[in-house]
């Protein structure tokens, strides 16, 4: 079978070997837990507990503020230390909650399991989906019930399940469709229902062999199709997924759904389907622990909130100082200033670099060579944008389209003067959006 692809995007290497015949561990129950209450796109959600109050695991412990927001529930059970600005993952500092484990994991009495949910209606589950606090487990956290309620003028047709992970180093969900693929398509079942969408698709990339197989003798009796993928990155982006899978171009500046698609990453059908049929609230997803420095690199099923530094104590701890520790993989994650930031919803990965690969990415000036244009799978000019982003004019920034970066990487990648091209499109966007808001 031909493999499809998209036009652009690169090839750095995949780095999955650490990792890809890990099994998932259970990662022990952690003493205490940061759980930020944004840990997803949107608004923040709003504290419903106050200091040295009593929570149990799963209990909802602050609430949703608008419509693309969701919930949030404690990880473990124990008591609420403090309610601040502590250290998050992607912000640098957040407001969030501060609990100390009992050590008991007392669950709350309302996460039970649902002997019948076959006759729920859309709408149900939509709220059942909101209630647990399901954000996009690829990266991105966008709420999963807003993407569930597309409008009515914008019927979808198509979903995709998207099991690409193109990210190098990481292999939480080839692990995730090895060992729970019956809760994946279950919740791929849910999720189209949810949408009134009778044709599913699932995207693996080829290096994923073991994963398609597994998906493909599933899959058979729910009548969905395995795509293989070229190994290609960044194959998981929506719009480059689509295009793949289904020929369709998501326009700039639009939406999936405008072409008559949804799609959603593999970790984000397992927790619909904990969701749904478990009554089981986010409070926990799979995370690939890795890198050269790492003595003994994992895939760990551990509680949101968990601190980095105890991931990396599980894997057995680093055999040399590290140089840095990444949020996610190498291309689209994020550099942390400590290890004590928490795991949050979208964190698919933790990374650690020794010094001398940390020194590799030191930037040096623009030498023209254009490559950066050529890998830009969204057809952008990154040397031109990240040279009006350093001039701070971010107005030109946004006409050369900016705002249509999908932030994956590529070009920084490709880059021989190994520019921070993607730190200034963010630096851009959140300047955009400061202009816009002022």
């Amino acid at each position: 079978m031909k493999k499809r692809s998209f036009k652009g995007g690169t090839h750095p290497p995949a780095k999955k070997e650490l990792t890809a015949k890990s099994p998932i561990a259970a990662m022990p129950l952690p003493e205490e837990v940061l759980l930020p209450l944004s840990q997803h796109l949107g608004a923040p959600a709003k504290p419903l507990v106050k200091p040295n109050d009593r929570v149990k695991t799963g209990q909802k412990i602050a609430e949703a503020t608008g419509f693309v927001s969701v919930p949030l529930h404690s990880s473990i059970s124990g008591t609420v230390k403090e309610i601040a600005e502590l250290p998050h993952p992607t912000l640098g500092v957040g407001l969030a909650i501060r609990i100390e484990g009992d050590g008991d994991d007392v669950w709350d009495e309302g996460t039970k399991e649902r002997a019948n949910y076959s006759g729920l209606t859309p709408k149900e589950l939509r709220e059942i989906i909101r209630e647990a606090g399901i954000a996009g487990m690829g990266g991105a956290a966008f709420p999963t019930h807003v993407k569930l309620s597309p409008p009515q003028e914008k019927p979808i047709d198509t979903f995709i399940l998207n099991g690409a992970e193109c990210e190098p180093w990481l292999t939480a969900d080839q692990r995730l469709m090895l060992e729970n693929g019956e809760g994946i398509l279950e919740g791929m079942r849910l999720i189209m229902r949810t949408l009134g969408c009778q044709k599913g698709c699932i995207g693996i990339e080829t290096n994923k062999g073991d994963a398609i197989k597994n998906l493909q003798k599933l899959s058979s009796a729910y009548g969905y199709e395995v795509i293989p993928l070229k190994v290609k990155y960044p194959q998981g982006g929506e719009k480059q997924l689509i295009k793949a899978i289904t020929g369709r171009e998501v326009p700039l500046g639009g939406l999936p759904m405008d072409v008559g698609c949804v799609v959603h990453n593999v970790g984000t059908a397992y927790a619909v389907y904990e969701a749904v049929a478990k009554g089981k609230p986010l409070i926990e997803r799979v995370v690939t622990v890795t890198g050269t420095i790492v003595k003994n690199p994992q895939n760990l099923r551990t509680r949101i909130g968990t601190h980095f530094a105890k991931l990396i104590e599980e894997c057995g701890g680093t055999t040399e100082t590290m140089g840095k520790l990444i949020n996610g993989g190498p291309m689209m994650g994020i550099a942390v200033e400590t290890d004590e930031v928490p795991v949050i919803k979208g964190t698919s990965g933790v990374l650690a670099l020794s010094q001398k690969e940390a020194r590799y990415w030191e930037p040096r000036p623009c030498i023209y060579c254009g490559r950066c244009v050529d890998t830009c799978p969204m057809g952008l000019m990154p040397n031109m944008i990240g040279n009006l982003a350093e001039k701070e004019k971010f107005a030109s920034a946004k006409e050369y389209g900016v705002l249509n970066c999908i932030e994956c990487g590529s070009c920084s990648f490709v880059c021989p003067a190994r520019r921070n091209l993607v730190h200034l499109f963010k630096y851009a966007k959140a300047k955009l959006t400061q202009m816009k808001e002022s």
